[in-house]
């Protein structure tokens, strides 16, 4: 067992490390070789914040262990609103205002119900992979038509850093992740079994939020820098991205059986955790220390239900 927690605890630690490493090393190669803030913000970042992930749900598929896999996406996207917002609601306020996210986050519930109509069947293969990289592509073009990022708002961005620094962020984090995620899927998967837990709440609870604790500590870093505000829209754009890039990617390699359980509750409680945004980002409404009490008491009634 505590070769198991180790694995797991080492496994989150890389995790963190290497997506930090390949973001912030991916971000200056394109600034580098001349691509467009924009570009690199839609792209390259919330790949790269998102590699975390990609590489477990991968690696869990592969492994025969679709409900880490499922889990992993479907938590996180839970443990986003609730748990990073609410961790970054108690740093600082959160403000709404000047900051027009409706239009992704009707992306990010029509994402949701994509998966949920796909996840009906029973089980999302590689056709429903393609549905879901087709509607990634679509998202990235609306984005790319109407978006603009600026290079302050770029994470990592470091212009006139040099070819080797570069190259030693990119090797760093592409081999940190794949070892991460292979520590942290055996070890949870261990866990699971000698305490007789599922694959899939492992995949809800633990491994859904060490995959997250990369945004985690981006949030709350931009909180203390007075820009509490960025959480919103890096909670906003990863859900879209870990539906339909992560889960694309990863029934085209291999299908995905969705476990009962999760169609009975997770499903929704992410649909319902996504529509708890709306009336903030349509009315304007902050985040104060208060709601974010309630988003992480709303968070612990969801693990305590699932245990």
């Amino acid at each position: 067992m505590i070769v198991d927690i180790l694995l797991v605890l080492g496994g989150l630690a890389l995790l963190v490390l290497g997506g930090d490493l390949l973001v912030k090393g991916a971000v200056n190669l394109a600034l580098r070789l001349g691509i467009t803030p924009l570009v690199v913000g839609l792209t390259v970042v919330a790949f790269g914040t998102s590699a975390p992930e990609l590489l477990v749900s991968l690696s869990a598929a592969l492994g025969g262990s679709s409900g880490i896999a499922l889990g992993n996406v479907v938590g996180s996207n839970i443990a986003n609103v609730l748990v990073i917002l609410g961790f970054t609601s108690l740093v600082a306020v959160v403000t709404t205002k000047g900051h027009d996210l409706r239009e992704s986050w009707a992306m990010m519930m029509g994402a949701s119900v994509l998966l949920i109509s796909l996840a009906t069947t029973g089980r999302i293969g590689m056709w429903g992979g393609i549905v879901l990289l087709l509607a990634l592509v679509a998202v990235l073009w609306r984005q790319l038509s109407t978006g603009r990022v600026d290079d302050d708002d770029i994470e990592g961005a470091e212009p006139g850093a040099r070819g080797l620094r570069i190259a030693m962020w990119l090797g760093g984090g592409l081999i940190a992740l794949p070892l991460g995620a292979n520590l942290l899927v055996n070890g949870a998967t261990q866990i699971a079994q000698e305490f007789g837990i599922s694959d899939t709440v492992i995949g809800l609870t633990l491994v859904a939020i060490g995959t997250s604790l990369p945004e985690l500590a981006a949030s709350v870093a931009a909180a203390l820098k007075g820009r509490a505000d960025m959480a919103l829209g890096n909670v906003v754009g990863s859900n879209i991205f870990n539906i339909l890039a992560i889960l694309g990617i990863t029934s085209v390699v291999t299908p995905l059986q969705i476990p009962p359980e999760m169609l009975r509750l997770d499903l929704w409680v992410m649909l319902g955790t996504s529509a708890l945004l709306a009336p903030f980002l349509f009315k304007g409404i902050a985040l104060t220390r208060r709601v974010g009490a309630m988003l992480l008491a709303g968070y612990a009634a969801y693990v305590w239900v699932l245990l």
